[in-house]
């Protein structure tokens, strides 16, 4: 009995330019992989994944047969450390947008995905497991993990990673890549931040002293003239506030790169994605004479917006909470309740004059633009809807982006939220040419995303949530915050800054956190 297997196994970018270059060939492409198959058991072609970071796929490909690996077979460049045991003729390879492991689940029927952990898939049916090590490093990354760790110390592996690529890339000597490894190891120590160092604070003066210096306009988004968007100190606020809409959301939304270079084809789907209402093609009436409302619709508008007559009266239909009946006459529509009254004529009216007639709810106006470096067309939004433009199968889901960090937390996760906040905080910081450690900027976000939501920086969040009374109290509204401490018995251990500082002891930082007690020597005995 054969079955359909998802493989997933975790990898190299340079391993996936390689299969690319092959299948653009034509050449036949042989896979080894380490975890064991039962090439009987499968139903090929079979879909097989490639994650490049452990945690999401990242590329979907097409195994259409399954060998068992011999050391004689051709076409692998062999590496002697890693033991293999089996192959995969790959015949197709697309880059897909990242999708998390743990969304693998079995499908009805006779298919079998699960990823039960990140280091194995579990086919239920027959109790087979696929073992593969996720995250394992190479033999050039142990050997420079080994030399770091020689001179004393045990360096990030995304450190490691870039100094195996330099090493590949300009085939250093074995002398050149000591020494790279020696620089890295002494950069990397110097930018340790030391025991017991206020790190809280140093990261709010970082931040703090150059958000003095920055403006309070509003400036134009660069690229786009007919754009306005929130930069400065009022985007500053916005983000570590966590506002739950930004004062100007916008996208930009990256196209698949079958398209991007085609001007027509990136307008038709800005034109698709733009929101048309019914006021933004016509105009809205009430009679009363015959109790029923009229939409006077502009035949240029319409069609400078691609709508016809039939899409506005679907969109009618649509609505919910009226039961209505719609006749047509030329370019206008009229549209009368089946009970009428005054009240619910005039809510029909209101209802329809912000009625999305196609696009996406949201999205005020899209405009096309080439990228800052000229290399792609692409479509730069009035608005956010980030989970409807990415379900459209034009847009480059990887790199469309929003500036509305609670919809990225809602549609990406919290992790996605975090990124969001570094990325935004860092760009309005450098495009008022300030220039802050990204370091100060993640232990923000480490702390507005801690609890698994996005939380404000202020006594609605983070401030308003410290274990300390004092604190609690020195920063707003001091007497409920004694009150209520008082009449619940709570204990205040004095262990941060603020709070050490209001009784006027030394903070328990940098020196402060070290106690050193006088031991006089004993007295000598006498006779």
């Amino acid at each position: 009995m054969s079955m359909r297997v998802t493989f997933v196994w975790k990898d190299r970018e340079n391993n996936v330019i390689r299969i690319e270059e092959a299948l653009k060939r034509s050449d036949s492409i042989y896979y080894a992989v380490d975890f064991k198959i039962d090439a009987e058991k499968v139903d090929l072609p079979a879909e097989a994944y490639i994650t490049l970071k452990g945690r999401e796929a990242n590329y979907r490909v097409l195994v259409e047969e399954i060998l068992p690996y011999t050391e004689e077979v051709e076409h692998i460049k062999m590496e002697k450390a890693r033991k293999y045991n089996a192959l995969l003729k790959i015949s197709e390879i697309v880059h897909i947008a990242p999708i998390p492991l743990n969304t693998f689940t079995k499908a009805d029927g006779d298919v079998l995905k699960r990823v039960t952990k990140l280091s194995f898939i579990q086919v239920r049916e027959y109790d087979v497991s696929l073992v593969r090590k996720f995250g394992e490093p190479t033999e050039e990354e142990k050997k420079v993990l080994a030399m770091a760790r020689k001179m004393g110390a045990d360096i990030p592996m995304a450190i490691v990673r870039t100094i195996v690529d330099a090493w590949k890339r300009y085939d250093l000597t074995e002398k050149q890549l000591e020494d790279v490894v020696k620089l890295a190891v002494e950069d990397y120590e110097r930018k340790r931040v030391d025991e017991h160092e206020a790190v809280g604070i140093v990261a709010a003066q970082s931040i703090g002293e150059p958000g003095t210096q920055m403006t309070l306009r509003t400036f134009h988004y660069a690229g786009v003239a007919e754009m306005n968007v929130t930069l400065g100190l009022p985007r500053l606020i916005e983000i570590v506030d966590a506002r739950t809409k930004p004062s100007t959301p916008m996208m930009t939304v990256y196209l698949r790169e079958d398209i991007r270079h085609d001007e027509e084809k990136v307008k038709e789907v800005a034109k698709s994605i733009e929101a048309t209402t019914v006021t933004d093609v016509g105009s809205v009436e009430i009679s009363i004479a015959d109790m029923s409302v009229i939409l006077r619709m502009d035949a240029e508008k319409m069609r400078a917006r691609g709508v016809e007559m039939n899409d506005v009266v679907e969109a009618i239909y649509r609505m919910k909470g009226y039961k209505v009946n719609v006749e047509t006459e030329d370019t206008e529509i009229r549209v009368k309740l089946e009970a009428p009254s005054y009240k619910k004529l005039y809510l029909l009216s209101q209802d329809i004059k912000t009625l999305t007639i196609k696009g996406i709810k949201g999205i005020k106006r899209a405009i096309v633009r080439k990228s800052q470096d000229n290399a792609e067309w692409v479509i730069y939004t009035q608005g956010s809807n980030l989970s409807e433009v990415l379900l459209l199968n034009e847009v480059d889901r990887v790199r469309t982006k929003t500036n509305d960090i609670w919809e990225i937390a809602g549609v990406l996760g919290i992790e996605a939220a975090r990124n969001a906040i570094i990325n935004e905080a860092l760009n309005t910081l450098q495009e008022q040419g300030l220039n802050v450690d990204i370091r100060h900027i993640m232990l923000v976000a480490d702390m507005m995303t801690l609890e698994g939501a996005v939380e404000p920086i202020g006594r609605h969040g983070i401030a308003g949530k410290k274990a300390s009374v004092l604190s609690r109290a020195a920063f707003e509204i001091t007497s409920k915050h004694l009150l209520r401490a008082g009449i619940v018995g709570e204990e205040d251990r004095l262990e941060g800054v603020g709070e050490n500082i209001i009784i006027g002891q030394p903070i328990t930082l940098g020196t402060g956190a070290v106690t050193v007690v006088y031991r006089p020597p004993a007295a000598k005995k006498k006779g």
